[in-house]
């Protein structure tokens, strides 16, 4: 059932037709095209997976990277146009990394008058002290990290954590479960955390890394760069990237394919007993022999 209008045009309440964010970006056909695809697969995942409740408020995570960036542009955009009835408050956890620009953000917020909240917590100290020198800090990073962002929710009153994770994300964790940890398992759009209080949400799950990439350039976004602490992420997430680009590059639209098969999917023709019952099909079996005597 569609919660949202379907129309992406401006409501006639939003002054000027865009938010200030979009005032300087490119006329270009080229960029209102790439600006509407990710405007339509960002409202397809958040009604596909009924993340709306109106009136709620999201915490928007917001790294410094081109995906956090574009979430929050996203997200501007559709509600200064009356298509996403929440609100939106954004959030930056700055964790200690070496040389990290700690003005970069807070400018950027403010001078587009975005209501945030910056926080600071020192947890890269915790990982160094914690994992050997040369070790991959991402996973037990991002574990402390979004344990804080859950609190901050909470503090904020926001019923949701919403995250910048993209099509490419969900498929590289989709091969690394199959791959390397034996189960079909990626990153689902929407996650109720363990304590059941604070609503995970993904809406750029339909969104291409790349339309995002260019998105991120036209707009002009300060990025900072992800590799402060001198970490990169895992080899096994770069060796997936890399087979999924390759698959892509020899055979054009198979990662949209694949994310359509993840709604696609059929309990009866893989070989997990706890979701379908094989057993039952003897009965069914044995009542049919019996009817047809």
């Amino acid at each position: 059932m569609n919660m949202l209008p379907e129309t992406i045009e401006p409501t006639a309440d939003a002054a000027g037709g865009f938010h200030p964010l979009f005032a300087d970006v490119p006329s270009s056909v080229e960029f209102n095209k790439l600006r509407k695809r990710l405007l339509r697969l960002a409202r397809q995942a958040i009604d596909d997976f009924s993340m709306v409740r109106p009136g709620d408020r999201w915490l928007v995570a917001l790294s410094g990277g081109k995906d956090s960036y574009g979430l929050l542009a996203l997200l501007l955009d559709l509600k200064w146009r009356g298509l996403l009835p929440v609100d939106l408050l954004a959030c930056n956890l700055d964790q200690g990394q070496p040389n990290f620009p700690k003005h970069i953000l807070p400018d950027y917020l403010n001078t587009y008058a975005i209501p945030h909240r910056i926080e600071y917590q020192d947890t890269y100290s915790v990982v160094t002290d914690k994992l050997p020198q040369g070790s991959t800090y991402c996973s037990l990073c991002s574990r402390l990290r979004r344990g804080h962002l859950y609190r901050i929710a909470r503090e904020e009153g926001c019923s949701a954590l919403v995250l910048g994770h993209h099509r490419e994300d969900i498929l590289e964790t989709f091969f690394m479960n199959l791959l390397h940890g034996g189960r079909l398992a990626a990153m689902p759009p929407k996650l109720l955390n363990d304590d059941g209080d604070v609503m995970v949400l993904r809406p750029l799950a339909y969104c291409a890394e790349a339309d995002l990439e260019k998105f991120a350039g036209a707009m002009k976004f300060p990025i900072i760069p992800c590799d402060l602490c001198g970490s990169q992420d895992g080899l096994q997430r770069n060796a997936m990237k890399a087979m999924l680009d390759d698959l892509e590059k020899r055979m054009p639209g198979r990662k949209d394919t694949m994310i359509h098969a993840m709604t696609n999917v059929r309990p009866s023709h893989l070989l997990d007993r706890k979701l379908f019952d094989f057993a039952a099909l003897n009965e069914t079996l044995t009542g049919k022999a019996r009817r047809s005597r």
